[in-house]
C-alpha cells in the first residue's frame, strides 16, 4: 500500500500546480461565501418581483397628500425613507436637489376612486428598480383602501416569502455548488491520466508494485478527497449564510458519490482515448448526456440533492443507495477495462 499512498499524496500535491483547477475552486468559494448576495442579484434576473420581498433597498420617497398615513406606515415598514411634502412643487424641488429619488402623489383617500401619481427618474435601470420595490407596498395600500371603503379583498392576505426564492436556492444554487466539485474532480482524473499517457510515465509507475487498478484508483481517490473537502466547505458557508439545510451528512455523501461517478467516467474515457484534449472533450460530452438523461428518467442526482436539502420525507437513504449501485456498476466496467490492459 505504500506506493499507492505515495501516488495519492503526489496527486493531491499536484492540484496546487493546476491553475485552472484552483481558479474553479476559487469561483465556487466566491459563490458559496456570498450566496445570500448572489441569490438576491440572480433572483432579480430570474424573477424581478422577488426583489420587492427578498431585498432591502435603500430608497428615499417623497409623499404628497393630506391623508396618507396608511401609505406612509406601509412604506416605512418596507424600510423606505419617507419625506412628506405639502404640495407637488415642493416635492419636485426636493427631487431636483437629490433629496428624494421618486415622488408619489396620493389624493384624498375618501374619494370613491383613488388614483396615485408616481414620478420616476429618467434613468431606466433605477426607475425599473423603484417600480419593482414599490409594487408590493402599493398593492398593500390598495388592499387597505378596499377594506376602508367596505370592499375587503383577500388577495394580499397570503403570508410568507415567494416560492421563487425557495426554488432558486434549493434547486439551482445548492445543486450547482455540489455539482461543480464533482465536475472538477472528473476533469482532474481525466487530465492526470491522459498526461501520464502523453508523457510515457505510466511504464515507470508500472515497474513499481502498483497495478493499473492501483494507479487509476489513487487518482480517483485524490479527486474524491478534494471534492469532499470542497463540498464540506460549501455546505458550511451556506449554513453561515443562514440557509437552512436538512440531511447534511447525506448531502456530503451525495457530493462524494458524484465525484466518484464523474471520476470513474473520466478515468474510463482517459484510458480509452489516451489523449488529453480528446479525453476532456469526450468526458464533457458524456457527462452532459448522462446528466440530461438522468433528468428525463426522473432519477437525477441533482434533484435528489435538492430534496434532501429541503427535508423531503420521501427522500432518504434509499435514494442515495441507488447511486451507490450506479457507482458500483461503473467501477465494474472500469475494472474490466483495466484488466484487459493488464492482460496485454
Amino acid at each position: 500500500m505504500r506506493p499507492f499512498w505515495a501516488l495519492l499524496k503526489r496527486e493531491l500535491a499536484s492540484v496546487a500546480r493546476e491553475r485552472t483547477i484552483l481558479i474553479a475552486i476559487l469561483i465556487q468559494l466566491f459563490i458559496a461565501s456570498f450566496s445570500s448576495a448572489l441569490l438576491l442579484g440572480l433572483l432579480s434576473m430570474y424573477d424581478p418581483e422577488s426583489v420587492a420581498i427578498s431585498g432591502r433597498v435603500d430608497m428615499r420617497v417623497g409623499l404628497v397628500g393630506a391623508q396618507v398615513e396608511a401609505l406612509t406606515q406601509i412604506l416605512e415598514a418596507r424600510g423606505i425613507q419617507i419625506t412628506r411634502f405639502e404640495n407637488l412643487d415642493a416635492a419636485r424641488a426636493a427631487y431636483q436637489q437629490g433629496d428624494v429619488e421618486t415622488v408619489i402623489v396620493a389624493p384624498d383617500a375618501a374619494q370613491a376612486v383613488t388614483t396615485l401619481q408616481l414620478y420616476l427618474p429618467h434613468l431606466e435601470v433605477r426607475a425599473s428598480a423603484i417600480q419593482v420595490v414599490l409594487q408590493e407596498p402599493l398593492k398593500q395600500y390598495e388592499n387597505a383602501l378596499r377594506v376602508q371603503n367596505g370592499t375587503p379583498a383577500r388577495y394580499m392576505d397570503l403570508k410568507g416569502a415567494p416560492p421563487t426564492t425557495f426554488e432558486f436556492l434549493y434547486s439551482i444554487i445548492l445543486p450547482v455548488l455540489l455539482f461543480f466539485p464533482a465536475f472538477v474532480a472528473g476533469n482532474l482524473v481525466a487530465d492526470s491520466l491522459a498526461e501520464e499517457f502523453e508523457m510515457n510515465t505510466l511504464e515507470t509507475l508500472l515497474t513499481t508494485p502498483l497495478t493499473w487498478g492501483s494507479i487509476v484508483g489513487a487518482k480517483i481517490a485524490a479527486a474524491i478527497i478534494l471534492a469532499l473537502l470542497q463540498c464540506a466547505l460549501w455546505l458550511a458557508l451556506l449554513s453561515l449564510n443562514r440557509t437552512e439545510l436538512f440531511n447534511l451528512p447525506w448531502l456530503l455523501v451525495m457530493g462524494g458519490l458524484l465525484a466518484a461517478m464523474f471520476g470513474t467516467l473520466a478515468a474510463f474515457v482517459a484510458v480509452t482515448f489516451k489523449n488529453r484534449e480528446q479525453a476532456q472533450f469526450v468526458y464533457a460530452l458524456a457527462l452532459m448526456g448522462l446528466v440530461g438523461a438522468s433528468f428525463l428518467a426522473g432519477v437525477s442526482p441533482l434533484t435528489t440533492i435538492s430534496r434532501l436539502a429541503i427535508g423531503d420525507v420521501y427522500t432518504g437513504a434509499g435514494n442515495v443507495l441507488m447511486f451507490v449501485g450506479v457507482l458500483l456498476v461503473m467501477l465494474f466496467i472500469l475494472a474490466l477495462t483495466l484488466r484487459r490492459r493488464d492482460a496485454r
